[in-house]
C-alpha cells in the first residue's frame, strides 16, 4: 500500500504543481491554460483517494479531519474557479488568477506546516 500512496502522492503534487505553474505563467495575459483543468481535476481526485488510505490506518498516523475539511474545501473552491474560468474566459482577470495561484499556494501551506 506504500508503493500507491506513493504514486498518488507524486500525481497529486504534480497535479498542484501544473496547476500553480499554468497560472503563473498567464498572470500577464490573463487566460487558464488548457491543462490547469486537467491538473486541478488530477489534484482533487488524488487528494481524496489520498485521504481515504491515509485515514485508513492506525490513529496514531490519520490526519486531523479538521486538516482533511479545510484541504478539501480549497481544492473545491480552486476547482470551481479553473472550472468556470475555462467556461468562460471573459470573467478571467490577473485578480482572478492571482486568486486560484494564491489558493493553491494556501493548500500547499495546510498540508506542509499543519500538524
Amino acid at each position: 500500500m506504500d508503493i500507491v500512496f506513493g504514486i498518488l502522492l507524486v500525481l497529486h503534487l504534480l497535479g498542484w504543481a501544473v496547476v500553480l505553474g499554468g497560472t503563473v505563467v498567464n498572470l500577464r495575459t490573463p487566460a487558464i491554460a488548457k491543462g490547469v483543468l486537467h491538473g486541478v481535476l488530477t489534484a482533487l481526485v488524488t487528494g481524496i483517494a489520498l485521504a481515504g488510505i491515509a485515514s485508513s490506518g492506525s490513529d496514531d498516523d490519520a490526519p486531523s479531519p479538521a486538516k482533511l475539511a479545510v484541504k478539501l474545501v480549497v481544492a473545491l473552491v480552486v476547482t470551481g474557479l479553473v472550472v468556470v474560468g475555462t467556461r468562460r474566459p471573459e470573467k478571467v482577470t490577473t485578480g482572478y488568477l492571482g486568486a486560484i495561484a494564491g489558493l493553491t499556494v494556501t493548500n500547499v501551506a495546510v498540508a506542509v506546516l499543519w500538524r
